[in-house]
């Protein structure tokens, strides 16, 4: 049994082996079928309808997918019972990443610092803008966190694992 959240707001309980063309949908059967053009393409049959469904991201880790159906988008976030089983016992927050301090992945220039102290972010926010052999490369945060210090200055160059920002 699967939960499937939909946009971050419609919940479904997705009861399906992942291989099978049969499953049940908050507890109504379904059948349908499907031919795969490619890993991420797929076009699918279901009640005499036609959907051409496209896999645009996938995250195993977070258990999050973007997908397109029919050209709108949908993120889909999926959870089993051993997710549930963590919230039950409170430790869905177990496994999270706790930041530090984010280290240069490269020597080069700052272009430009887009958060201050005090400033929270969540993972794959912009954090800084790193030029690197006449590339820009905008640095993200790897996870949610607030920022304690900015040691990068804008302007000046840094050294490859530098400390850039410091986190609570």
């Amino acid at each position: 049994m699967l939960h499937a959240t939909v946009n971050g707001k419609k919940t479904m309980d997705l009861n399906w082996d992942g291989q099978s063309t049969e499953g049940k949908l908050n507890d109504v059967a379904f059948v349908w079928d499907a031919l795969h053009s490619s890993p991420e393409h797929m076009h699918v049959l279901h009640q005499n309808k036609s959907y051409n469904v496209e896999v645009v991201q996938l995250n195993a880790e977070s258990k999050e997918a973007i997908i397109k159906v029919n050209g709108n988008k949908y993120t889909v976030q999926l959870k089993d019972r051993f997710d549930d089983l963590l919230k039950s016992l409170g430790m869905e927050s177990v496994g999270d990443k706790k930041l530090k301090d984010l280290k240069a992945p490269m020597p080069g220039l700052v272009l430009d610092i887009l958060v201050a102290e005090g400033t929270v972010v969540e993972k794959d926010t912009p954090l800084l803008i790193l030029e690197a052999m006449k590339m820009e490369n905008v640095i993200k945060s790897p996870a949610a966190g607030t920022v304690k210090k900015v040691n990068a200055i804008k302007g000046n160059a840094v050294e490859k694992n530098a400390v850039l920002l410091e986190f609570v």
